[in-house]
């Protein structure tokens, strides 16, 4: 049966407050998910450090590290928009127990070839799949915000408090990466990652009660599926994404080789939590904040000031002065990705947002995985520090492409054939 829904703007869109982060997270049930969804996601934030550190310290080289971590991001993203598509028509229990599964062998196999000194091309084999198991659980734990907070002024909190959770992730993940591996042994962090998704995506996978319901095949006309990146504001911030990841990406691989050079490794998870605080307590604030100020406004000079803090970084030959320019940078991104994040929201119509969504974390993990293929490179065969020169250029073409494009990020009027379950589609106004 096919029907047609209209989302309108609310009324108190533009109302100065809107319900806190204490409202929203005493929402009955929502514990139950947010808790291993949170555990589940730290394979996004430890993945590619772990592996760096790892391939780096078994080989010697950081140009063959963060080729291996670029075979992992390049899955990923590539896997990300497949991954989602597939929860909305079969189900997220469906698709994360066999992912990770397969993420958690795959994971503990790149270990061991990395620890027997095994060739590049063996650990790209392992590395492959690895990335394409990742369990996409931000995504997923949006689309449960949505299951729960339908027609809820507390949804755009929701958003916000998503975008925070993420960021805190940038914060932990690496911080627990590093520490493991520097302070116990560098195959440490890859084996607490795959400890981390096994419980925490084992257990988010057992909440039935708050998985977004899935209809059967049988009884409804097949529609074409409308791909959410076939909307050409999506397209726009993919690209805006592949920028952050550039940042990510560089970060990772040019402060470990800083910390090295100077003969002070521990540093390294000191820099990049300094870097991922900034990131984390400025998406506190922004996503507490009533904005006035249009999101494509927002989007664009917030990455104005990204690509300017970035543009920075390769000039920094102290500890002090690169912890004071990565918590710039790191106060830059959150309100980018936060704003990215709410403009979803008005281009693409509810059905096609868990799909949006992915593309935009794969952007990401495929900015990231190009960052440390090329900052491994020029750190081995540049100076010291030269990788700091990838956020500069990924955030600085990134931009150019966001305000000459910028226009496409205003929400239109139209009606969307979209999927909504498994082979049920219904066209959506968006207005």
């Amino acid at each position: 049966m096919e029907s047609t829904v209209t989302t309108e703007p609310s009324k108190n869109s533009a109302a100065p407050s809107r319900p806190g982060y204490g409202q929203l997270l005493r929402t009955r049930g929502a514990w139950t998910f947010l808790l291993p969804g949170f555990a589940a996601r730290q394979p996004f934030a430890m993945l590619t450090i772990s592996i760096v550190l790892l391939v780096q310290h078994t080989t010697g080289s950081y140009g063959a590290a963060g080729a291996a971590a670029a075979a992992t991001g390049v899955s990923m993203a590539l896997f990300a928009p497949y991954s989602g598509r597939l929860a909305d028509r079969y189900g997220q229990r469906a698709v994360l127990i066999p992912g990770v599964l397969v993420h958690v062998l795959s994971g503990l196999t790149l270990t061991a070839l990395a620890l027997a000194h095994a060739p590049l091309w063996a650990l790209f084999a392992a590395a492959v799949p690895t990335g394409a198991s990742v369990p996409q659980v931000g995504p997923m734990v949006r689309a449960r915000w949505g299951v729960k907070l339908q027609g809820s002024p507390l949804m755009t909190t929701a958003a916000a408090f998503e975008s925070v959770t993420d960021e805190l992730t940038f914060v932990f993940g690496p911080l627990l990466a590093t520490a493991l591996c520097t302070a116990v042994t560098p195959s440490a962090g890859l084996v607490t990652e795959a400890a981390l998704t096994l419980v925490g995506g084992l257990l988010f996978a057992a909440q039935k009660s708050t998985q977004p319901p899935v209809t059967g095949e049988s009884g409804h006309a097949r529609v074409q599926h409308v791909s959410a990146l076939r909307v050409p504001g999506v397209r726009v911030l993919v690209v805006t994404f592949l920028g952050i990841g550039s940042v990510f990406g560089g970060m990772q691989v040019s402060l470990a080789a800083f910390t090295e050079s100077i003969g002070e490794p521990g540093l390294n998870g000191v820099l990049y939590g300094t870097f991922a605080a900034g990131n984390m307590l400025s998406g506190i604030v922004c996503g507490a904040i009533a904005w006035k100020v249009a999101p494509q406004r927002r989007l664009v000079l917030g990455y104005a000031a990204l690509a300017l803090t970035a543009s920075a970084l390769w000039t920094a030959h102290s500890v002090l002065l690169l912890a004071a320019l990565g918590l710039l940078v790191g106060m830059c991104i959150a309100p980018a990705l936060i704003t990215g994040y709410t403009l979803v929201e008005g281009l693409v119509p509810a059905g096609a947002r868990t799909e949006a969504f992915t593309w935009l974390t794969g952007a990401v993990a495929l900015g990231q995985a190009a960052a440390v293929t090329v900052a491994g490179q020029l750190e081995d065969r540049l100076w010291g520090g030269a990788g700091f020169l990838v956020p500069m250029a990924g955030t600085v073409l990134a931009l150019a492409t966001l305000v000459a494009l910028r226009s496409r990020l205003a929400a239109r009027p139209r009606t969307l054939t979209v999927a909504r379950g498994v082979g049920h589609r219904v066209p959506v106004t968006v207005d």
